[in-house]
């Protein structure tokens, strides 16, 4: 039987996470930079534990006015840093749960510039080492990231995304372009089905790219988001697809 784990952005605000969390296997909870807070992370570790879904940090750009979606100018020692921090704060919020995380998925722009920069992919590997090794990284199939975590010996997650746009190179379309996020239910479940069944996704511009899809997301700020995952979460059990976390038996 084939496995995925489905993925969700949550503890962000957005007032989802209830009605999605149920459906997933993994939930990557916003850790202070882009959202989140006490009260937030809480609440999202509380859902997780009695749903069986495993915990994620989700470190982001300090930069809650565009939710961490904005490039900034950085270095790889301010990236260590942020994400260190960012880690430590969810740990601690897990701990007040007697639980701990099982992953790491940088969040928005972080993600996007990690994917393509060695200099900052290493520093966000340097610092899940350093907070715990046994952390799953989460990173976009094929990227920079991806091959950075490899190296350095962290399991890797390669991701795949529900109902973003690809380029040609395998990167996700910008989000300041229009067509960048795919709107309709029925068109996300089309690229998932293709993506699951021959390994590659078509890109905005036609091309097709080889992915690896070890995790499939869902953005959790989408108004429609719960019934994004229900439909998903459906689609994948229909094919006879096993819905389960990175790790879990």
């Amino acid at each position: 039987m084939m496995r995925i784990d489905f993925n969700c952005d949550l503890g962000e605000g957005c007032g989802n996470d209830a009605g999605i969390i149920p459906l997933i296997s993994s939930a990557s909870i916003a850790c202070g930079g882009h959202a989140g807070d006490a009260r937030t992370m809480d609440e999202a570790i509380g859902l997780c534990l009695r749903h069986g879904v495993a915990i994620g940090a989700h470190p982001s750009f300090e930069d809650r006015e565009h939710f961490g979606r904005r490039e900034l100018a950085t270095t790889p020692d301010a990236v260590h840093d942020l994400v260190a921090r960012q880690l430590a704060v969810l740990a601690a919020a897990c701990d007040r749960h007697a639980t701990r995380p099982r992953h790491v998925k940088p969040h928005g722009a972080l993600y996007n510039l990690a994917a393509r920069d060695a200099a900052i992919a290493q520093a966000i590997v340097d610092a899940v080492l350093a907070q715990d090794p046994s952390l799953v990284l989460y990173a976009l199939s094929g990227s920079v990231l991806a091959r950075a975590g490899e190296t350095a010996g962290l399991r890797v997650a390669h991701e795949v995304f529900a109902e973003r746009r690809y380029e040609a190179d395998g990167t996700l379309t910008p989000r300041d372009r229009p067509d960048a996020v795919i709107e309709g239910i029925a068109d996300a479940l089309a690229q998932v089905e293709a993506m699951l069944a021959t390994g590659r996704v078509t890109a905005r511009t036609g091309e097709t790219v080889a992915i690896q899809a070890d995790t499939l997301c869902l953005h959790g700020d989408r108004a429609d988001a719960p019934d994004f995952a229900r439909a998903l979460h459906d689609t994948l059990a229909a094919a006879g697809v096993r819905i389960v976390a990175p790790g879990a038996s």
